[in-house]
Order: structure tokens, then C-alpha cells, then sequence
């Protein structure tokens, strides 16, 4: 994981160097690119006749979009799960992260993550041996991750944009694990989507208290000292190292946005 994940190439003597994955072409050998197709979507240099081949983009980015939409329709309740690709699978984290996923499976969630090494990987693997669905949500990088070998429903994007909406689309919270840029990158547009209630009854915890403690007391003093915040945005987010705990509040969420829905209690329902 992931997630959306912690892009940065981990340290692993296995991982392929010389494969690249776009889309769902694999490329290997003297057909690997020297560059992804995010990159030569923002990058603006270069001959102007580069322009012109944006409409098929379009094309390819719409079909990104029916694909994921497509594969992950009939998933139900999941949780996405991020954390670093960096992460060891001898290091405390990653056996949080197989406690993690076995628990969201055991409490009747699939498990969504970026698919990778690191903290994914052990999310993943804790949702497969506990039988649940294991998802990987891989994305086309300069140095390929790969999908790792626990995830049983894979899709490949190329686009960041593409594969961020399946993270939130598909997942009712977001568990988060230490991680670094790709981490905080889906940890803060998460925290901006529930704080402008662009996605409701959505909970955010982070696992790791000594990791995360910093950045909330970061964000209690000087964010929300300069009126960057409100005093209510903190409540967005959860911080403990009990994993009941976080699954816990996953299930709860669950529990009242079905209530929300149910007419019996009030809700909107179907109708």
C-alpha cells in the first residue's frame, strides 16, 4: 500500500527494473518508455504538435475511468488502506498492516490498496488469508512497484486522477498507515473531500501514534492558530495504535450511514 502508497522505489533487489506497466500493457526489455503517460500529460515542453493528440487522452482517460468504474461496481463495503511501499515485511508495520486487513475482512469489508510493496502488500495479505477481497489499485510509475501477490482483484491505471476517485469512490474510510509523499498526498485530499463534505460519514484514522501525534499537533498549533483550520476540522481525524479500535470506527461508520438510508429510521431510502 498504497495506497497511493508511498511512491518511492523500495529498496527490494527483486523488483523488476527492466518492466514497465501501462494500463494493462506490460512492457519489457528495449520497449520499456523513458517516461509514463502522466508525465508526458503535464509536462508542457516540448514540440507543439503535442497538443494535438489530446483528444484521444480524453479517449484514454474515459476509458480509465469505465474500466475501474466497471471492475469495482459490485465490490460493497470496503476500506482503502494506505501506507508506504517502503515498508519491510520484517518491520512492525507491515504486521500492523496484515492485522488491519485481516480485521476490516473479518468485520465484513474488502480491502482496497495501491497494490505495491510495502504496507499494501501486508494489508493485502492480511485480507487474503483471512478470505476476504483483496484489492490493488496499481498505478504506471518511472520505477514499476508492480502488483503484489496478495491482492486476488487487481486493476493498473495510468492516471493518479483516475485511480484517486476509485480510492474514495469505492471505499466508506480510509485507514492509514506511516507512510511519506504518496501517503500524505491520499491523506490530505481524503481530509479535504470530507472537510468541504464532498464525501460524508467518511472516518480517517491513523494507526501510529508516535508517526502521525506530530503533524495533529502541528495542525492544533500554528495551522489553527492562523485561522488555517477550524477547531472542528481536527475531529476529522483519529489517531491510535489499537487496530479494534480503527476497524471499530470503520464499522460504526457503516452502521450509521446504513441508518441514514434506512426510511424506517427517517433516512431517504431508495425512493
Amino acid at each position: 500500500m498504497s495506497t497511493r502508497p508511498d511512491h518511492d522505489r523500495p529498496d527490494d533487489p527483486q523488483m523488476p527494473k527492466d518492466e514497465h506497466t501501462s494500463g494493462p500493457t506490460t512492457l519489457r526489455g528495449e520497449l520499456v518508455p523513458g517516461s509514463t503517460t502522466d508525465q508526458r500529460l503535464l509536462d508542457g515542453r516540448g514540440a507543439s504538435d503535442w497538443v494535438h493528440t489530446d483528444p484521444w487522452r480524453v479517449m484514454r482517460i474515459q476509458a480509465e475511468f469505465v474500466e475501474g468504474f466497471g471492475s469495482l461496481a459490485e465490490l460493497g463495503p470496503a476500506i482503502s488502506v494506505f501506507g508506504s511501499a517502503r515498508t519491510p515485511d520484517t518491520a512492525p508495520d507491515y504486521k500492523l498492516a496484515q492485522q488491519v486487513g485481516k480485521g476490516l475482512v473479518e468485520a465484513g469489508f474488502a480491502v482496497i490498496t495501491g497494490g505495491g510493496p510495502g504496507a499494501m502488500a501486508g494489508a493485502n495479505q492480511g485480507a487474503h488469508e483471512a478470505g476476504g477481497v483483496s484489492v490493488g489499485l496499481g498505478i504506471e510509475l518511472p520505477f514499476e512497484q508492480g502488483m503484489n501477490r496478495w491482492v486476488n482483484l487487481g486493476v493498473d491505471f495510468r492516471y493518479f486522477f483516475a485511480r484517486k476517485t476509485m480510492f474514495v469512490k469505492y471505499a466508506q474510510g480510509f485507514i492509514v498507515l506511516p507512510g511519506g509523499f504518496g501517503t500524505f498526498d491520499e491523506l490530505f485530499e481524503a481530509l479535504v473531500l470530507v472537510q468541504t463534505r464532498k464525501v460524508t460519514s467518511f472516518p480517517i484514522v491513523l494507526l501510529g501514534t508516535d508517526y502521525w501525534q506530530g503533524l495533529k499537533d502541528w495542525l492544533a498549533g500554528p495551522v489553527l492558530s492562523r485561522g488555517m483550520i477550524r477547531a472542528a476540522d481536527l475531529d476529522l481525524l483519529t489517531i491510535t495504535d489499537d487496530v479494534d479500535e480503527a476497524v471499530g470506527l470503520m464499522a460504526a461508520a457503516r452502521s450509521e450511514h446504513a441508518a441514514a438510508d434506512d426510511p424506517a429510521t427517517g433516512g431517504p431510502g431508495l425512493g
